[in-house]
């Protein structure tokens, strides 16, 4: 297929770029910036240039392609709200362009959408009273497009989506810690973060693009949960720092906005996904993977 794929130069997005390439697809990317676009090209992938808030530059990169591939996301922490709009709008004008093609659409979403305190499935919708409504809407858009012949899917991530060369949210932790000069996870670090290789996620989205069904949610889920307090145990003994539990009302000083992620209970699931389409994780996992590259000088 000759496939559109927003996000390309970007964590996720340019895993998917190579898994896509390996198994002989055609890349169209989307590159908001000339570095970007460079950085495509010398990939050999033709460069779409624009961005999320380009709704007519995103319709035509659907039309002209054979299937779409969304991972980009404006992460602006100090607005959620607007950013899920953007996605929202972004996923509405792609969709436009694909009704009635039966082409595959795929988009992402987070499984911390999931109602909290037990494991998210692949059937579960977002919780209405969560704190990640911002990309609610941008689900429920994708799998109403299923009614317009389009194939559209969803592929929730992990809030650690980890590998070698991570910027998110492990290895801000790993900063904190070291900027601290303490690892502290929250009570009793008993909460547990899903996570998966970056690679495994890539894969994933080809399979969902090869074989996924009309209107299906994905779990990109490597391992279930990973309890906090691990995560704060193996960064500590990295770095050579005290492991420290700080009640809830320490957490906000101590770890900025990071704190409303780290201190949530979200583990999911992935036995449907695997189930349906074959996807077998094989990365390594979360707490393997930040001895190994995240606590480098």
């Amino acid at each position: 297929m000759k496939v559109f794929v927003t996000g390309a130069t970007g964590w996720v997005g340019s895993a998917v770029i190579q898994e896509l390439l390996d198994a002989g697809h055609e890349i169209l990317g989307l590159a908001r910036s000339e570095d970007g676009a460079d950085t495509l090209r010398q990939r050999g992938i033709a460069v779409h240039r624009g961005d999320l808030s380009d709704l007519d530059v995103l319709a035509a990169g659907a039309r002209a392609c054979d299937g779409v591939i969304h991972t980009a996301f404006i992460h602006d922490f100090k607005d959620f709200n607007a950013a899920g709009e953007t996605d929202r709008r972004a996923i509405e004008a792609m969709g436009e362009a694909m009704a009635g093609s039966g082409k595959p659409l795929i988009t992402t979403s987070g499984s911390a959408l999931l109602p909290h305190g037990r494991v998210g499935t692949e059937n579960d919708a977002p919780d209405p009273a969560g704190p990640a409504q911002h990309r609610t809407a941008s689900e429920q858009l994708t799998l109403a497009l299923a009614a317009r012949d389009v194939r559209s899917t969803l592929v929730r991530l992990p809030p650690s989506v980890h590998g070698d060369g991570d910027y998110g949210f492990a290895p801000r932790l790993v900063d904190i810690a070291r900027a601290k000069g303490v690892s502290a996870y929250i009570g009793e670090g008993n909460n547990r973060w899903p996570a998966v290789h970056r690679f495994d996620a890539a894969r994933l989205y080809r399979l969902v693009l090869e074989h996924g069904t009309a209107g299906a949610r994905y779990h990109a889920i490597g391992e279930q949960g990973v309890a906090t307090r691990e995560i704060a145990e193996v960064i500590g003994k990295g770095l050579g720092v005290p492991i420290v539990s700080l009640a809830a009302e320490e957490a906000l000083e101590h770890f900025g906005f990071l704190a409303r992620f780290f201190g949530a209970d979200c583990p999911a699931s992935s036995a449907q996904t695997r189930e349906q389409l074959g996807w077998q994780p094989a990365g390594q996992g979360l707490i393997e993977d930040l001895a190994q590259h995240y606590l480098r000088d």
